[in-house]
């Protein structure tokens, strides 16, 4: 039985933007200094089991949404699991909280999902984040850290694709809309349930499914890049979401030229150790996202990687 948490923070306002998605609003007793975090860094909650004691404590990590500039209370975007694996899932407990109930969370940041600890801040091409669900909160804190530095921010260069089951599902759409219209940001949120989302006149399928080779054309296009022109030479890629998620988008972007960031894979893919990673993701389980042991799977991805590299 996991030890029982001392509670250092303080649940100060959740929003509940459906029955399954909540926000999250958290100020540690003691404050983190200014900057503590990098954006699409992560950091540990935790609750004990009140109603089960016997079950003792769970710790989980989540993604942070606020910026690190921002003041007050710190944001997470979280979903509840209706099926868990563990018998003490923490969204459980979390689901449980109101307004000024305790809480832990561990004041320190960790994670290398981040801009400067990848391509490195000054990279001059289109930054691509897909997210599946609440995989967008990383990305959320990305977009607002850059207007925090800045208000007048040029965010052009930013692409946000964000899937959801249905169009309630996507979190922050009217913020990130703002952000189009004010600041350049190409967003485009998909439904993969339209049928169950009356008024949804957007996009439809899965998140990955933007960059289906029938579909890639118009994403270009919507991007002001020619056909063809979506290469690792003109975007890097991040993700955060599914395993489906980032498995699918690697396996339709090898022919594009994007080499993941994965060392087990880039081994089987044949990728030579001084080529750089063009597209990195959030993944707590280290295991490949593809089937790497399997030749049939493998060996067309390696030969479409690299004549995609050959010819940039």
């Amino acid at each position: 039985m996991a030890k029982p948490l001392v509670y250092n923070a303080t649940l100060v306002e959740r929003v509940d933007l459906t029955d399954a998605l909540c926000l999250y609003r958290i100020l540690p007793d003691e404050r983190p200094a200014p900057g503590w975090f990098t954006p699409g860094q992560y950091c540990v909650l935790g609750a004990n089991n009140e109603v089960k004691p016997e079950l003792g404590s769970v710790r989980r990590s989540m993604s942070i949404a606020s910026a690190p500039e921002d003041g007050g209370p710190i944001e997470f975007y979280i979903r509840y699991v209706g099926k868990p694996e563990s018998d003490n899932p923490l969204t459980h407990l979390l689901w449980k909280l109101k307004n000024g109930d305790r809480m832990y969370m561990r004041p320190v940041a960790a994670g290398v999902f981040t801009v400067k600890d990848t391509v490195g801040v000054d990279d001059p091409r289109l930054r691509v984040m897909v997210a599946a669900g609440t995989g967008s909160a990383p990305f959320v804190s990305m977009v607002r850290s850059e207007l925090r530095r800045n208000p007048k921010a040029d965010l052009s260069k930013w692409v946000l694709l964000h899937g959801a089951s249905y169009a309630a599902d996507l979190g922050y759409r009217d913020e990130l809309n703002r952000l189009v219209a004010e600041h350049g940001l190409r967003y485009w949120g998909t439904v993969s349930r339209p049928k169950d989302s009356p008024g949804w006149h957007g996009d439809t399928g899965r998140v990955e499914q933007f960059f289906a080779p029938d579909r890639l054309g118009d994403l270009e296009a919507r991007l002001g890049l020619p056909p063809g022109g979506f290469t690792s030479k003109a975007a890097v890629i991040f993700i955060c979401g599914l395993q489906g998620t980032i498995g699918t988008t690697i396996t339709n972007l090898c022919a594009r030229g994007f080499v993941p960031d994965h060392k087990r894979m880039r081994e089987a893919l044949g990728v030579a150790a001084e080529q750089p990673a063009t597209l990195f993701y959030e993944q707590y389980d280290t295991e490949p996202v593809i089937d790497i042991k399997n030749p049939d799977v493998v060996a067309p991805l390696a030969a479409q990687l690299a004549a995609a590299l050959k010819s940039l």
